[in-house]
């Protein structure tokens, strides 16, 4: 993890803001590179050493060398995970009879958490709670879908699983907390920002042997996806580790129960639906087994599209443009021909995906007068949105995929198609102006962009 000024103050910052919250002091001397003293040891870490703290570059990282009162532990992770599943009727599921619930909450409980990983834990806790509960949240399904997948699994395969689901994202408390909002739109050096962070959650869990090898790579692992449209390393299918699988699933169910998401069980299964390529099948399948969306009261604060069908015919259209024909044109050379085919590739498998939602031209046409029921339009408005957000996930995927210069241009045909994408992707901003935001790039990513580094 590399150690710039502006790398290390949005995490620098968060600690001396725990600081002005409970007691944190250093529990050592901390030195900076050149082995000057900054901090004498029990000094209290608070706002008023954020600048001297950043002036220097330290010795070593400064979740080592500090302490905090009331830290996480493995009996505040089951305190959580209780309230959790007390709270939201899916995660409750997770644990239908006591046997199931005490067998999750002691698995979490156990995680091991060394000092620095504890503290770590306690700032997101205590100063980005939404990181917190979705790492505990994401631990719980973890361990679930392990042991769904095999009944017989170990109590030390679901104890990586609970260590995986709940390390994976504390990359994201040494990044720019500003993309943790949902309206929020990334500039480069953001997005750079989050396209890194399962790199630097990587490395901060990878310093600790606690942590097997397996844990490490899941780690690694939580934003791939099986279709390879995931990052940092774009991997697909077999390459993907088992553990990896998990997470990545795990990440995503727990993203959509973030406060403040309406019918997020209707989503959720809307969205394991029309995402079967990226995601593991068989686990999606289980999942969806849990799922109740005509429980999901909230439903109703759904802002509905007043066309939905054609709408859905417009993403049709487009999808059906791919692949486009450039093999004459002399710009397209073969490293791009093969780029442009894995990007037809991902548009035939959203457009199948479609077609498995019922959500094409043709099958539309056979619903008749229903599509104006409201039960028919909030499922469908929900196809949409997440279809569009694949849309143009699959546009930034182009340009990143066919610009080996920022400054490349496009051949008349691909132009053509971005456009309408950009145009579409515009209309349909315009028509949700009112209604529930997309979910933030850290909540809910689920395919490259232009900055995501390429494999």
């Amino acid at each position: 993890m590399t150690d710039t000024p502006d790398e290390r103050s949005h995490f620098t910052k968060a600690v001396t803001q725990l600081g002005d919250k409970r007691d944190v002091v250093a529990s050592k001397a901390i030195f900076n590179s050149q082995g000057m003293k900054v901090v004498d040891k029990g000094v209290a870490i608070n706002k008023g050493l954020y600048d001297r703290l950043m002036q220097h570059k330290l010795a070593a990282p400064l979740e080592d060398s500090v302490v905090s009162a009331d830290a996480v532990n493995g009996d505040a992770l089951k305190r959580a995970a209780g309230a959790i599943m007390d709270d939201v009727p899916f995660f409750g599921r997770l644990a239908a009879d006591a046997a199931s619930r005490k067998l999750l909450l002691n698995v979490l409980e156990t995680v091991p958490l060394p000092e620095a990983m504890a503290f770590q834990l306690t700032v997101a806790r205590d100063v980005r709670p939404e990181i917190y509960m979705n790492l505990v949240r994401t631990a719980l399904v973890a361990i679930w879908l392990v042991r769904s997948q095999a009944k017989l699994s170990s109590r030390f395969d679901l104890g990586m699983a609970a260590a995986a689901g709940l390390l994976h994202d504390v990359g994201m408390l040494h990044v720019d907390p500003i993309l943790l909002r949902s309206t929020h739109k990334l500039n480069r050096d953001q997005r750079r920002q989050l396209y890194s962070h399962p790199l630097v959650s990587t490395t901060l869990v990878e310093r600790h042997h606690q942590y097997s090898r397996e844990v490490v790579r899941a780690v690694s692992e939580h934003q791939e996806y099986l279709d390879g449209s995931g990052y940092p390393r774009n991997l697909s299918g077999e390459a993907m580790s088992v553990l990896g699988r998990v997470v990545s699933l795990a990440q995503m169910v727990a993203a959509m129960f973030a406060p403040g998401r309406n019918a997020p069980e209707m989503q959720l299964s809307v969205l394991l639906r029309m995402n079967t390529h990226r995601y593991d099948p068989t686990m999606s399948m289980q999942i969806l087994t849990l799922v109740q969306p005509q429980l999901d009261v909230l439903s109703a604060a759904i802002d509905l599209f007043d066309d939905p069908v054609h709408l859905l015919g417009e993403i049709d259209t487009m999808l059906a443009r791919l692949p486009l024909d450039l093999g004459h044109d002399p710009a397209v050379n073969v490293a791009r021909l093969q780029a442009l085919a894995t990007v037809a590739e991902h548009g035939a498998k959203l457009r199948r995906s479609l077609a498995g939602g019922g959500a094409v031209p043709d099958q539309l046409a056979q619903l008749g007068d229903s599509v104006k029921d409201e039960p028919v339009q909030t499922e469908l408005t929900l196809l949409i949105r997440e279809a569009n957000w694949q849309l143009r996930t699959l546009a930034r995927e182009t340009r990143r995929r066919w610009r080996e210069q920022p400054e490349d241009d496009f051949p008349v045909p691909l132009r053509a198609w971005l456009d309408d994408v950009d145009a579409f992707v515009a209309k349909l901003a315009g028509l949700q102006d009112h209604a529930e935001g997309e979910p933030s790039e850290l909540a809910l990513d689920t395919g490259s962009t232009e900055e995501a580094p390429s494999a």
